[in-house]
């Protein structure tokens, strides 16, 4: 089944023309809260960790009706988000046909949304003949969905304003290589990002957050994870007293035993992530502890992903 929006008749000329376009996904935020750009003024930001093993693809064709339709139907924000992307590029009349498959779980801060939104911008662009910056696909997916990840930029590392599309802070490359153990607390459902309300950080928060930046800059710039997973255990713990998230104690407390980098979460979505020395002796041995130890209390969906490092994504099943 498809959903419709109405458009004036295409350019013919383009009928046929067919575009694909790929996104990853991620594992939620490393970092979330509010920031300065360079003229001091406040924006909300937030530093996600890449999953390239989690990809959204879509595939556009213009053709001689008077619709744009998306398959399946629920990928609204992907068709508005081609609508915009034929209208910035020219072509407000065309019509056509958008597909989009996707390995990437709905509503568990993996950012399926956003994912389906840039693969869906690339994927009429390409039909056009043309490829978008990333910046002008940030900018077009924040229109398409009010708040979007950094999922344009791939891998590189760097703060993002995800209500504005707008870049804070280049960190200068990509974020040191860890293993991250992610899973999500027993019958925690999916998290609509855009129904929760904006947390109303305090002051001293605010000082905090310049601290994290300057952590995480330091981490990409030297890669080393240690600074990245202090950076993400602050920014965690600030997250819990605005959206608490249950057994954080227990999440915490493993991590303390187990001598983990850090933990992170998704500020809007339902995930946990412990972050792990790759270097670690025993890695093997840890994770498979680490993750018995979830299943036992109840954590569900534990999956072990390599980030920016050797090899690619494994999933673990409990």
């Amino acid at each position: 089944m498809t959903t419709v929006e109405e458009v004036s008749r295409p350019n013919l000329s383009l009928v046929g023309a067919r575009g694909e376009g790929h996104a990853i996904g991620h594992h939620g935020e490393l970092i979330q809260g509010v920031f300065e750009d360079e003229l001091g003024r406040l924006h909300r930001g937030l530093v996600t960790i890449p999953l390239d093993g989690l990809r959204s693809t879509a595939q556009f064709i213009v053709d001689e009706g008077k619709n744009l339709s998306v398959e399946p139907r629920e990928k609204t924000k992907a068709l508005r988000a081609t609508r915009l992307t034929l209208r910035k590029l020219g072509q407000p009349r065309a019509g056509g046909r958008l597909r989009v498959k996707s390995d990437i779980p709905i509503g568990h801060g993996y950012g399926s949304s956003t994912a389906d939104v840039v693969a869906s911008i690339r994927a009429a662009a390409a039909a056009l003949g043309t490829t978008l910056p990333p910046a002008s696909v940030s900018r077009l997916a924040v229109a398409a969905e009010t708040a979007s990840d950094a999922t344009a930029f791939e891998t590189e590392a760097l703060l993002f304003a995800q209500r504005e599309g707008e870049v804070l802070e280049h960190f200068g490359g990509s974020l040191p290589p860890f293993v991250l153990v992610g899973f999500k607390a027993d019958g925690t459902g999916g998290v609509s990002t855009l129904e929760l309300p904006p947390a109303r950080y305090s002051l001293e928060e605010i000082q905090l957050f310049r601290v994290l930046r300057g952590l995480v800059a330091r981490a990409v710039r030297h890669q080393d994870p240690r600074l990245l997973g202090r950076a993400a255990t602050l920014s965690a713990r600030i997250s819990q007293r605005h959206l608490p998230k249950p057994s954080f104690d227990y999440v915490i407390e493993l991590a303390d035993h187990h001598q983990a980098l850090g933990i992170q979460v998704a500020h809007s979505g339902s995930l946990f992530g412990l972050l792990l020395d790759p270097g670690s002796a025993g890695l093997t041995s840890l994770i498979r502890t680490i993750s018995k130890k979830l299943s036992d209390v109840g954590f569900q969906d534990i999956g072990v992903f390599s980030v920016n490092g050797a090899g690619g994504i494994h999933v673990l099943q409990h």
